[in-house]
């Protein structure tokens, strides 16, 4: 029934959609991957499936094509963003879905866009669901958190999320795409295409339902590395170039206060041991963190149990952190620039300040 009602609609001028997907070195994870995407075009829920091999050297683009799907070649490798790009120039639908391949999409999952996009809005973005695959507790803790902040948006967001997200292709092109000279690697270029898109007037909608399971496996190292790197640092000189902070997602008023509070564990550690506060400091700011970030400890206890609620809710206040630490370094540096004279080759944006002073041990991971 579904296949004869999604080819019927095809042929009554129904917006024709193309999965677009970046790919590289992931042969492993397109068996898992590309099936329901694939199922979906065979039921003509969507038009095509393009797979753009970003110089991988597994047999990526093999298994793609043996697969069935529709496999496009970049010369060398250069980037999701490049590869999203080159695959929307070989595309033949009007509505151009991004997943990422470490991504799985629900069945669902091209009626939920296509209902997104019947309105007037440019974009939708989905999230990961609160089923990731990998067991381990750094890629418990990313992914449940990842959704937590999505399902609690309600209605417009101004930023666009390319693991699972569609835009309408003439839209994509009035704002040049992503970014990928900016970001050669995966970072915030989605999320930069997404205030380029506000700006010229497109809404970017979340859809609640559109949701897809996560394969990525996270260790603490990649998780730190990926969050300081490539989201914490380029998004705040991002932000700092915009000069405005959107109150949404991880970015919130709401979440920039409980980061303040996740600042009082270490001043109350410091302060005990020094003998300046009581012992029982310590417990009250730990009291206070755990009661500001209920819901989350919520959702950790419902998917894993009592101690790794606990567990994650605490390295949480980790994350606050390193994020808060690397948002004042970031602006900080930004200050003393506007201080220092221009080069002659410098045109005044922070678009060449992504990740200044980044050690080399970091950014060889």
């Amino acid at each position: 029934m579904i296949r004869q009602e999604s080819r019927e609609a095809l042929s009554t001028g129904e917006p024709k959609i193309t999965a677009i997907m970046p790919a590289y070195n992931c042969r492993a994870l397109l068996s898992r991957s590309l099936p329901p995407l694939l199922q979906m075009q065979q039921q003509g829920e969507i038009y095509e499936v393009i797979v753009v091999d970003d110089g991988s050297t597994d047999g990526t683009a093999e298994t793609a094509g043996s697969l069935g799907a529709r496999v496009v070649l970049s010369e060398q490798r250069r980037g999701p963003a490049d590869a999203r790009n080159h695959g929307a120039c070989e595309s033949r639908g009007e509505i151009l879905w991004f997943i990422d391949a470490d991504v799985v999409a629900r069945s669902d999952a091209a009626r939920q866009i296509r209902y997104a996009l019947s309105s007037d809005h440019a974009a939708v973005i989905g999230s990961y669901d609160d089923s990731p695959a990998a067991r381990n507790f750094f890629s418990q803790y990313k992914n449940l958190v990842h959704h937590h902040y999505h399902q609690k948006i309600r209605g417009d967001v101004s930023s666009f999320w390319a693991g699972c997200g569609a835009v309408w292709k003439q839209r994509f092109q009035d704002v040049g795409g992503f970014d990928a000279v900016r970001y050669p690697r995966s970072s915030i270029e989605d999320i930069e295409f997404g205030y380029r898109l506000q700006a010229a007037g497109g809404r970017i909608r979340h859809a609640p339902d559109l949701q897809a399971t996560h394969l990525k496996v996270w260790t603490f190292w990649k998780l730190f590395v990926s969050e300081i790197r490539d989201r914490a640092i380029p998004w705040t000189f991002l932000l700092l170039a915009r000069d405005s902070i959107s109150d949404e997602l991880n970015i919130s008023v709401t979440e920039r206060f409980r980061a303040a509070i996740a600042w009082m564990l270490p001043l109350a550690i410091v302060t005990s041991l020094v003998g300046v506060t009581p012992w029982w400091s310590l417990a009250m700011a730990l009291s206070t963190a755990l009661a500001a970030n209920l819901e989350l400890f919520a959702l950790f206890q419902r998917r894993n149990g009592l101690l790794f609620a606990l567990g994650g809710t605490l390295f949480h206040q980790f994350y606050y952190l390193y994020s808060t630490a690397a948002y004042c370094w970031c602006w900080i540096i930004v200050r003393i620039q506007r201080f220092l004279p221009k080069s002659p080759s410098s045109n005044g944006s922070l678009s060449q300040l992504t990740r200044p002073g980044i050690s080399a041990s970091i950014d060889q991971v």
